[in-house]
């Protein structure tokens, strides 16, 4: 048995020392809206909390879906680097970079050699997404959809390329007879695309997913608890995001913050997989478990 613990929207606060040369462009409109809005609803006693109840849980690894910074200041890269570390060792922890992640231009690639070994695995053609680890049966195969966008839009973009080499990783995995997830930050079922923060690509992803099958999506983005599927190869896949791990406890605009925990196992030629949701409730202080599952 594999457990898998998935994590994501981390929005590290509070927000570093800012000088009025770092507000230019679009870190002008999120700093605002940060001030405004976020900075009361996203902290890091919540986050605290929550991360060290779930390493409590002794997962065999951990899936991180993006947005470990708010503006992607190099200084925030830097401190985001510094909590990955702390959350535990490269070999057991991915990351799969959010849109926040790529704030501007350069961002990520600031981030990608900040966080190293966190945002890197298995390739194909020598890019840097997909990338693939492999725990025993389980394969986890980060996708990236994060790219810089013009100010009040949050979308991701998922394109032929990196879709190719998805197809081409999944069929690979699955003729090994891994138990394949998929991480991206943004979702890619139908449900929940708007024009501002949607999965640009969202049709090529599923059709990926639909010709070579997968076991299991995870995503973020949305600071939402979410259960969707879509089809797959063989079977519907399930779609499973969850709430940002820094949303107060009391807070008004997300799901309060949570962590899934999957327990996966073998069971003949198929699988064997639950999901238990941990977090806060809108009333009270204390981490429960909201709910059980089972996947497959």
């Amino acid at each position: 048995m594999i457990t898998l613990a998935h994590i994501s929207d981390i929005h590290l606060s509070p927000m570093p020392a800012i000088r009025p040369r770092d507000l230019v462009g679009k870190r002008l409109t999120g700093f605002l809206n940060w001030k405004l809005k976020r900075h009361g609803e996203l902290n890091s006693e919540t986050l605290a909390q929550l991360v060290a109840h779930m390493q409590g849980q002794n997962a065999d690894f951990t899936a991180v879906t993006g947005d470990m910074t708010n503006l992607a200041l190099p200084f925030e890269i830097e401190r985001a680097g510094d909590w990955l570390r702390a959350l535990g060792a490269s070999d057991k922890v991915a990351v799969c970079p959010g849109n926040h992640d790529a704030y501007v231009p350069g961002a990520l690639a600031t981030a990608q050699e900040d966080w190293g070994d966190y945002l890197k695995g298995e390739t194909l053609e020598g890019e840097a997404f997909p990338f693939v680890r492999r725990v025993g049966d389980l394969a986890i195969i980060s996708c990236s959809s994060a790219v810089p966008t013009a100010p009040f839009m949050a979308i991701g973009r998922f394109e032929e390329k990196q879709a190719a080499r998805l197809a081409r990783i999944l069929k690979l995995m699955g003729d090994a007879g891994y138990f394949r997830t998929v991480l991206i930050h943004h979702p890619p079922n139908a449900e929940l695309q708007h024009p501002s923060f949607g999965l640009k690509g969202h049709r090529l992803f599923r059709q990926v997913i639909a010709e070579h099958g997968a076991e299991l999506v995870l995503h973020g983005h949305t600071h939402r608890s979410s259960i969707h599927h879509i089809p797959g190869k063989d079977h519907e896949v399930p779609v499973i995001g969850v709430a940002a791990a820094s949303a107060a406890k009391g807070g008004t605009i997300d799901d309060p913050a949570r962590y899934n925990l999957f327990r996966i196992e073998r069971a003949g030629e198929g699988w064997q997989c639950t999901m238990r949701e941990f977090g806060f409730q809108r009333l009270g202080s204390e981490i429960v478990m909201r709910m059980q599952m089972r996947i497959y």
